[in-house]
């Protein structure tokens, strides 16, 4: 198949590895994951790739002139960003929990003749993407965006669903959730990150689009390096702490986001709180996910972290190029796993 890592080829060279003799692991596991990722240059879309265990970096590769330590927009990977800090709000107290009602801190936001269902929307909902409104995602995202006020806009969408029922992805609900942070802090979600997560060595957020009404877009247009990208991922592998055990982001939180509460009805994943739930090559896997195949994959069970960034003008999904990063990711699990 061109342009197409294979997944002959992903299943050939972690077998490579598992057949490589004991005496050798320790030079066999390097060479193995380099030549995968060597391998990995036939995804035309595909620019970077990081792969660290316990915040050890075992490989990095950029391609096609892209470079880890280039600003990139993680799209809607970006979505669990957005997630950790409401949990961090939750522990500071400006925002009650998961079960509080949305209406009340968006009273100014609500349509005219407001529909009674948005007074029973509450924070779990817009996390688990179950607010019940019309998407603010896909076909209607153009029309979101093209809006004054895009609080207001998601606001407004129709019921197509009841609150807490099935999943609607909407970036609109993410969007919502910034507001409210904004609101509730006093500060922009941005400056919220810098300070909340500024524990993090490495993490910075390099540019992030704003709404016409000043609210910083959650859960896309954000751009971060790669290498922020898999910081922020070996920060929730390690139970939300940095490097020098500052708790940055509430463990229960961490654990939380990765419960699956609802499920995608195009791919069957699970989906906690902005995190997506699959198993990929025989481990549980979380991951965010971005349009075009911007992936950060955590595997906890072997404190694994892969940061992901492509090509963000072209879909992943209905290509299956996001199912091929998938199976790179296998391949990566398959060589740690006799590393």
């Amino acid at each position: 198949m061109p342009h197409a890592l294979t997944r002959r080829a992903v299943l050939a060279l972690a077998a490579a590895a598992a057949l490589a003799p004991a005496r050798a692991q320790d030079e066999a596991a390097p060479d193995t994951m380099g030549a995968l990722l060597d391998e990995a240059a036939s995804l035309d879309a595909l620019e970077t790739v990081l792969v660290s265990r316990d915040r050890a970096l075992l490989a990095e590769r950029g391609y096609g002139g892209a470079s880890p330590d280039r600003p990139t927009n993680i799209k809607s990977a970006s979505k669990a960003i957005v997630t950790a800090l409401v949990g961090i709000a939750i522990e500071k107290g400006f925002i009650a929990g998961v079960d509080q009602p949305i209406a009340p801190l968006l009273r100014d936001k609500l349509p005219a003749d407001p529909d009674p269902r948005l007074y029973r929307i509450t924070i779990g909902d817009l996390l688990t993407m179950r607010a019940g409104l019309e998407r603010t995602s896909g076909a209607n995202y153009g029309s979101w965006v093209a809006s004054r006020d895009w609080t207001r806009d998601a606001l407004a969408r129709p019921f197509v669903d009841e609150p807490g029922g099935r999943m609607l992805y909407s970036t609109g609900s993410t969007h919502l959730l910034s507001a409210i942070l904004a609101r509730e802090t006093g500060l922009s979600t941005l400056a919220l990150a810098n300070d909340w997560l500024g524990a993090i060595p490495g993490f910075r957020i390099a540019d992030w689009e704003r709404s016409p009404e000043g609210v910083h877009l959650g859960g896309n247009q954000m751009a971060v390096t790669p290498r922020s990208l898999l910081a922020f991922g070996e920060t929730c592998a390690a139970g939300g702490r940095a490097p020098d055990g500052t708790q940055v982001i509430p463990e229960d939180w961490i654990e939380a986001s990765w419960r699956p509460r609802t499920r995608s009805r195009w791919t069957g994943d699970g989906y906690g709180y902005s995190w997506f739930a699959r198993e990929i090559g025989g481990r549980d896997v979380r991951y965010a996910w971005g349009y075009g195949g911007q992936m950060l994959y955590v595997v906890p069970d072997l404190a694994l972290v892969v940061a992901v960034t492509s090509d963000e003008s072209r879909p992943s999904a209905r290509t299956g190029y996001r199912d091929r990063l998938h199976d790179l990711l296998a391949g990566i699990i398959g060589i740690v796993e006799v590393a």
